[in-house]
């Protein structure tokens, strides 16, 4: 390398040496440390061949003393900092698979069957580098049928994953132990109220509410049952038919029952074999194109009405991408969910994929493929 670069370059000195000082200097803009250091040695050992060709180094020249040291200098810094930076991304990557790690513990999976329900299930979160986000679901497998939940916390970022970790926890819990639907909404909004304002935070108290929809789909009854808590009402197709499954009576949202001392009231539609609910969040319905027109779901859903809750979920999740332009302003949660014709008791128990991207808009998972 000496050689060349004695060929190469000027024999002065003030354009030759001077040069071998942007060798690792690039090097370590895109090698590793090990290589970085490995140019930077033979750029001072070619330093000292040209110094002792062209006679600077034996006459002692103050100027090839002075760019001999600032290589030198400089060849250190460089490898030092390329070390730490590939030292602080082996960090970064071991905190970025431990948060993946705990936000599908958070935001588990649904099943592709529970019981006579087929289901799938998309997650998009709006904030770079995520998984969830402040949008939550979750379902629970009981004795005479499937409850199910689907929310969407105030806020953003750790906070709003902290507050539906919470909720998840209560429903999977209360689940079970509370036998009428409203029993249930009824606990969930009071543990919301008890956990969501820390003691040490009371001036929080009251702005921390989850809009949810909280549903119990009987086997042996071709219905489902529904609490809606300021939740964005769920749409049923029925062929190529969409209908919009509106509360008579909605409830406030989970965190402001005691507030307004409301009763949870039960509204009960037809879910028969074939028939295929829509769960969604309002990150969906109010996701906008360039032009400012929120996103037709009701429009959209009947076209996909023929395939799989899956392949549904994953066509919408395809096109609610394609009319934001690629970047959700607000994170998205959709659920599908279908009676199947021949109903059997028997709970399937395959697993869905974890959590993948899908873009720069957000984070996606479906529970079927």
């Amino acid at each position: 390398m000496a050689i060349v670069l004695t060929d190469v370059l000027s024999p002065g000195l003030p354009m030759g040496p001077s040069l071998l000082i942007v060798a690792p200097a690039l090097t370590a803009s895109f090698a590793s440390t090990l290589i970085t250091g490995a140019i930077a040695a033979l750029a001072a050992a070619g330093m000292l061949v040209i110094g002792l060709q062209n006679g600077h180094l034996l006459g002692g020249t103050m100027d090839f003393g002075s760019q001999l040291i600032a290589l030198v200098v400089v060849s250190v810094i460089v490898t030092v900092f390329r070390y730490l930076q590939e030292r602080h991304a082996r960090e970064l990557e071991l905190i970025r698979t431990v948060a993946e790690a705990t936000q599908r513990v958070v935001l588990r999976p649904l099943p592709r069957r529970i019981g006579p329900l087929r289901v799938g299930s998309v997650y998009m979160a709006a904030q770079e580098q995520s998984l969830i986000g402040g949008d939550l679901y979750a379902a629970v497998r009981t004795p005479t049928g499937t409850r199910l939940i689907i929310g969407d916390v105030m806020g953003k970022g750790l906070t709003a994953i902290s507050d539906a970790a919470l909720l998840l926890g209560a429903f999977r819990e209360g689940a079970h132990r509370q036998a009428g639907l409203s029993d249930l909404a009824a606990y969930l909004d009071h543990s919301v109220c008890w956990n969501l304002a820390d003691p040490t935070e009371a001036e929080k108290a009251g702005e921390c509410f989850i809009t949810a929809a909280i549903l119990d789909i009987p086997d042996a009854l071709p219905q489902v049952d529904m609490v809606t808590c300021g939740h964005p009402p769920a749409l049923r197709l029925h062929g190529q038919k969409v209908s919009t499954l509106h509360a008579t009576c909605p409830a406030p949202p989970l965190g402001l029952g005691e507030m307004a001392d409301h009763h949870y009231h039960v509204d009960t539609f037809t879910f028969e074999p074939g028939d295929m609910l829509l769960l969604h969040t309002d990150g969906v319905i109010e996701a906008r194109d360039a032009r400012g027109v929120f996103y037709p779901l009701p429009e959209r859903a009947p076209s996909w009405a023929p395939h799989s809750p899956s392949a549904l979920v994953n066509h919408l999740r395809t096109d609610l991408l394609a009319h934001v332009g690629g970047h959700l302003a607000d994170d998205a949660a959709v659920i599908a969910v279908q009676r199947s014709r021949r109903p059997t008791t028997t709970e399937a128990t395959e697993t869905a994929p974890l959590p993948r991207p899908v873009g720069r808009g957000g984070q996606a998972s479906d529970s079927a493929t």
